[in-house]
């Protein structure tokens, strides 16, 4: 696949990721699974950060204790779904700042179509987490990432629920050197560019508008 591919094994996430994926799972059971995985997909994506040592009082001595400077990370929510899993992050990681990457797939070309773009200021020097429950395709990935390199952060993940082979291929042939951090990487895409088996569209089953 040309780029490398963590796939999150951990029992909890191949268990909500299974009630995510199954049809009856209602609007609001949804919303607070996807959630809940990405809160957990946060803690691996977020292993490797830099930390630094700082000098504090517990109520018995002086001690020193690692800190990660919250600040330094955005999580960039490619709308609309992907903000149901950044709300999960925000959890973990509540001084992160958060930027939006607005696309939407053209439906006869597949294509990304972007209709909006926010990032904090002065993203150099921080670590950005690029977040979308779906890697179909891959085009919208490819989009995202492309606008988020232009501001130069330190450095870039990508970080969905779910993949497939095709999304995969699509997204390293332009980004060789991004990780994608994901909870399952599923068989094929259909004719219309839906992973199988997938959950169907995460926006649609997120906010209630199948």
């Amino acid at each position: 696949m040309g780029g490398r591919v963590q796939v999150v094994e951990h029992p909890l996430v191949q268990h909500k990721l299974g009630l995510l994926r199954t049809k009856t799972t209602s609007t609001a059971d949804f919303r607070r699974l996807l959630g809940e995985v990405g809160m957990l997909l946060a803690y691996e994506v977020t292993r490797d950060l830099p930390t630094r040592e700082v000098t504090i009082e517990t109520p018995l001595a002086h001690t020193s204790v690692p800190r990660l400077d919250g600040k330094k990370v955005v999580l960039v929510s490619v709308l609309r779904a992907g903000s149901g899993m950044v709300d999960g992050m925000l959890h973990v990681i509540p001084g992160a700042r958060v930027g939006h990457v607005g696309l939407y797939r053209n439906p006869e070309t597949l294509a990304a179509v972007e209709y909006y773009f926010k990032m904090p200021r002065a993203m150099d020097g921080r670590e950005a987490i690029v977040v979308d429950p779906m890697l179909a395709t891959g085009n919208s990935a490819v989009a995202a990432v492309t606008r988020v390199k232009a501001t130069r952060p330190r450095s870039i993940k990508f970080v969905c629920l779910l993949t497939c082979p095709e999304g995969l291929a699509n997204f390293h042939a332009h980004h060789p050197e991004i990780a994608v951090y994901t909870a399952a990487i599923d068989s094929r895409l259909d004719a219309h560019g839906y992973i199988v088996p997938g959950l169907g569209d995460a926006g649609d089953r997120l906010y209630g508008t199948t």
